[in-house]
């Protein structure tokens, strides 16, 4: 069976988009979902996403990890936005349905804006923070994140929550309102150029932590830079949005 794909990346974090509103795609199938992703096998991709049709909003965004899991991820809910409008199911506004709940969004050229999930889950821990942001995550600040092991160290603490485990952020403070993130991915199985929901967890974090009192924060990541503001009252994050680009790569047909 041939299937058209198109390719997006958001700040590196790089997603193999199908229009599935036919829903012909053999998403139970895990084996085809990471033979997809393999960068030496396959198309190559962090991660697989199927556009859907919904009853209640203006489609549907279901995401695998590269392993063949579902989680939410936030790059791929911006590049799911960029698609949508490829395909003309929206145009620079959009509301849509994911696992964890319903998004808004907006995009202006290649800049999309989304509506992450609020934010209550907040366990500041002895030398970390673990913040759910429509997947798992743990915050870790760190000296020289340039040389940081990010890739061994964030394997072990990964697998040190239980099932099914939690992406690992090593954080680094710039100045007041910038913090630099890099992140190793449950799911991929590796450091990732970008997070969304990984930088999402960082801002909050860091504010949780007194480590910033803005709400609007700057979070360069290996794939370039991206952008979370929030509201917080009484220790509840709302109004939380993750900005950043999200940009057409090619398009092609695969056989599976």
């Amino acid at each position: 069976m041939n299937f058209n794909f198109y390719k997006y990346q958001g700040t590196g974090n790089d997603f193999i988009m199908i229009d599935n509103r036919t829903e012909i795609f053999p998403k139970e199938n895990v084996e085809v979902i990471s033979n997809l992703c393999n960068r030496h096998f396959g198309i190559g991709a962090d991660g697989v996403i199927l556009i859907e049709n919904d009853t209640k909003q203006d489609f549907k965004m279901i995401y695998f990890n590269a392993d063949g899991s579902q989680t939410f991820c936030g790059n791929g809910g911006r590049c799911a936005v960029a698609f949508a409008r490829c395909l003309n199911i929206i145009e620079n506004k959009t509301n849509f349905n994911a696992v964890d709940g319903p998004h808004f969004a907006e995009i202006k050229n290649n800049i999309v804006s989304l509506k992450m999930i609020d934010v209550d889950d907040i366990r500041v821990q002895e030398n970390s923070v673990f913040v759910y942001t429509g997947t798992q995550h743990h915050v870790e600040m760190v000296d020289s994140l340039d040389d940081y092991p990010v890739y061994e160290k964030g394997k072990k603490i990964r697998v040190s929550y239980d099932a099914p485990g939690s992406n690992v952020n090593f954080v680094e403070q710039i100045n007041d309102s910038t913090f630099r993130v890099r992140t190793y991915e449950k799911g991929v199985e590796d450091e990732t150029l970008a997070c969304g929901t990984g930088v999402t967890a960082v801002a909050i974090a860091m504010h949780k932590t007194k480590k910033t009192t803005s709400n609007l924060i700057s979070l360069p990541v290996e794939g370039g830079a991206l952008e979370v503001s929030f509201t917080e009252e009484n220790g509840h994050y709302k109004d939380v949005y993750l900005q950043g680009s999200a940009t057409f790569v090619f398009k092609g047909e695969i056989q599976i």
